[in-house]
């Protein structure tokens, strides 16, 4: 017997799905509450790695988002200048066991999809336009208060409604995102043939310029400088902006500045943020998961691989324990918080020496390559 036979999930972004996707698969009614009417993704591409391949494997959608985005093999930096001439190309190879490849780009939209599919696929009941304003802890349930009623008791509430998460609030806790200084352009484009994995330039206009490889005929590119409030520009200035801010970078920046010109792209502007919620992530029976919990600037690319681990990881736990009770806490967070902190500190780490303007090209491999060997074990 489960933990839990009845679930509440609040939003559908990676991690509230992929824990709809194993509960619904494990017998689970499972509820998944979305504030918005339809199924939304933000932003323009994503960059996955080792250990985000190996979730999808898990949750049984490694196929289609294979079919759906760009596999390849490590990654390959370039120097900034009109020329832009590779300077290192490194690879990963194959994981030894599954034989998944070590990276992958794709569309966010796709993977919200897959996910979103599979997760109704199982038996899981998504809910939009129904946003959750409140929790009410009692002893054996948690009960979900949407902005015009009650939406019941539940055995489990699970949070993960994003950075600004309401349910976090809900639980009163007061940790939350902060702003890192930096700030991100993506690009959403068509991909150049000689782009085969994520490249990335360091130095130059901004602090980091790059692309990721989405698809067969499609990438993201992006650019990282100092936070500027970019919110409000209209598409075609944001467009002009981007042009102009990576015109210190040559080889396949041309052909993004062509596809920015002609109005054939689709441009986003976010910041960086940082946060891990200290001690348990959950109160009572509600938890908190993904971007509630923690968030990172993507100099990693870890983002959604560790919301994806806090999700396999509390959906295991909940299927293989009889009891919500502090064992079952005690596991979760000694297999999440430590780890996923690892993984925010390096993140943050990598931004701030990018800033600093020394010398840390010693730093940076040992820096990746420890990371590496941390997410290369399972969560």
């Amino acid at each position: 017997m489960t933990a839990a036979k009845k679930v509440a999930v609040v939003g559908t972004g990676v991690s509230g799905l992929a824990a709809a996707i194993q509960l619904a698969k494990g017998g689970v009614a499972v509820d998944v509450f979305e504030a918005h009417h339809e199924l939304t993704s933000v932003g323009s591409g994503i960059s996955l790695q080792g250990n985000a391949l190996r979730a999808f494997e898990e949750l049984g959608v490694w196929e289609e988002a294979r079919d759906a985005g760009f596999p390849f093999d490590g990654m390959g930096l370039r120097a900034p200048g009109p020329e832009a001439p590779a300077i290192a190309r490194m690879k990963d190879g194959e994981h030894p066991q599954t034989g998944l490849p070590s990276a992958m780009g794709m569309p966010r939209a796709e993977l919200t999809r897959i996910l979103y599919e599979h997760a109704v696929r199982a038996g899981a009941h998504v809910k939009f336009g129904r946003r959750v304003v409140d929790l009410i802890n009692h002893e054996d349930s948690v009960e979900v208060i949407l902005e015009a009623d009650s939406a019941g008791r539940y055995d489990l509430l699970i949070g993960a409604d994003g950075i600004h998460s309401t349910v976090r609030s809900a639980m009163g806790i007061e940790s939350g995102p902060e702003r890192t200084g930096m700030g991100i352009w993506r690009a959403f484009v068509s991909r150049p043939a000689e782009v085969e994995c994520t490249e990335l330039y360091y130095g130059g206009p901004c602090y980091i310029a790059g692309y990721t490889p989405t698809g067969h005929d499609s990438m993201y590119a992006f650019l990282v400088s100092d936070a500027q409030d970019h919110f409000d520009m209209r598409p075609d200035d944001a467009a002009q902006l981007v042009i102009e801010q990576s015109r210190g970078y040559g080889g396949p920046w041309e052909q993004v500045r062509a596809d920015l010109t002609a109005g054939a792209a689709q441009v986003n502007y976010t910041w960086f943020t940082k946060h891990v919620v200290p001690g348990q992530w959950n109160r009572g029976r509600a938890v908190i998961i993904g971007d509630a919990a923690h968030s990172c600037p993507p100099t990693i690319a870890q983002g959604a691989a560790q919301g994806l681990e806090d999700a396999l990881v509390l959906t295991e736990l909940f299927l293989a324990h009889s009891a919500v009770d502090q064992d079952l806490w005690d596991q979760f967070h000694q297999r999440r918080v430590e780890r996923a902190a690892a993984i925010v500190n390096a993140s943050v780490q990598l931004a701030e020496w990018q800033r600093d303007g020394e010398d840390h090209s010693s730093d940076v491999p040992q820096l990746l390559a420890s990371v590496a060997q941390r997410v290369a074990v399972p969560a």
